[in-house]
């Protein structure tokens, strides 16, 4: 990734306002895939004027802009919420630890190679993808099981 959201935004012509400008530094800060809540938190702490609903506004305008992704995954604790994460990033995959939910990226060459083979099998040039694994710890993470 060469550009900030910020300089996608302004490249799209899209309206900055100091509180969007603030919404777009905590994505580009975070290190996890957060919800439309942890977002608000994050911003909130830097300038507490912005509103959930600006928040809202602001994800899905940087979603429509293809500047975001959303994801929907899938069992964890909780109700499912909407996470989102810089759309120009390397390509990666997801596993999701159902007992807390926390998204772990990963990539591996052979399961890339195995998605082409089967796209050409199937008679497909395979274009993209999106795989989530869903999984628990098979030990505690301090060792103890």
């Amino acid at each position: 990734m060469t550009e900030t959201i910020i300089d996608r935004c302004e490249a799209r012509g899209l309206r900055l306002t100091d509180q969007r400008r603030t919404i777009a530094r905590v994505l580009e800060d975070a290190a996890d895939h957060p919800d439309v809540e942890q977002l608000h938190a994050r911003a909130a702490a830097i300038d507490p004027r912005i509103s959930i609903a600006t928040v809202y506004r602001t994800v899905k305008l940087l979603e429509e802009s293809g500047i975001l992704d959303r994801h929907e995954f899938g069992p964890a604790p909780g109700p499912a919420r909407a996470r989102y994460e810089d759309a120009d990033r390397e390509h990666h995959d997801h596993l999701i630890d159902i007992t807390n939910g926390e998204v772990i990226e990963f990539v591996d060459d052979d399961i890339e190679a195995l998605q082409k083979r089967i796209a050409a099998r199937l008679g497909y040039r395979l274009k993209g993808h999106r795989l989530e694994l869903y999984g628990v710890p098979l030990a505690r993470r301090d060792g103890r099981t």
